[in-house]
């Protein structure tokens, strides 16, 4: 990626939340920052939950002109009207879920930190591939998605990436140079003010 080019925001949801005030949250962060895509990546597998808050920030997203993936749930994409999904198992399902999906859906793998996953995803046909997380954090088992990675994709490989995971605005302001995307989720959702939290986050590239 060129260095004069600016990162997109793909928003990641909560993987709970109220179904009833969150909406409100979303429609005011996409209206006061650009926001290329939402990832619905809710924990749960009820199927009533996951259509319910579908078509809630269907509705948000579709109105605003951002695309809307759920996260694994191949069979929902069509059945919900979704752009597409996010597979979370690396590799191993992208090639079978394009040819299910077809060549319009957006289909996206998350390949943690290795390369090579993450060049299996894209010559499997992923839309893009997301690396991380590239913050520290107790969960996972320690590792991240580290700066040389992404200085060797951005100037390797044309499949976009996405930088995800505990992002601090230090390494926004690292990153950003090499990436196409920055994930991010619970680094303004748990903010009392979602909007301000994603523009203090997204500061260093203005």
């Amino acid at each position: 990626m060129a260095e004069a080019e600016r990162p997109q925001t793909y928003l990641i949801t909560p993987a709970d939340f109220d179904a009833d005030v969150f909406p409100d949250h979303l429609a005011r962060v996409l209206d006061g920052a650009e926001v290329a895509c939402l990832r619905m990546a809710l924990a749960t597998k009820d199927e009533d939950r996951l259509a319910r808050a579908a078509d809630a920030l269907r509705e948000i997203c579709h109105a605003r002109d951002v695309a809307l993936v759920v996260e694994n749930h191949v069979l929902l994409v069509e059945r919900l009207g979704l752009d597409g999904v996010h597979l979370t198992d690396g590799a191993r399902s992208v090639r079978k879920v394009r040819k299910d999906l077809g060549a319009d859906a957006i289909v996206g793998a998350f390949c943690g930190t290795t390369r090579h996953e993450g060049m299996s995803a894209g010559e499997a046909g992923a839309d893009y591939v997301a690396f991380g997380p590239v913050g520290e954090t107790p969960l996972f088992d320690g590792s991240r998605a580290e700066l040389e990675l992404f200085t060797w994709w951005s100037e390797m490989i044309e499949v976009p990436i996405v930088a995800e995971g505990a992002l601090t605005a230090a390494l926004v302001e690292t990153l950003y140079p090499h990436t196409d995307f920055f994930g991010i989720g619970e680094e303004i959702w748990t903010a009392e003010d979602p909007l301000k939290a994603i523009q203090a986050l997204l500061a260093p590239m203005r």
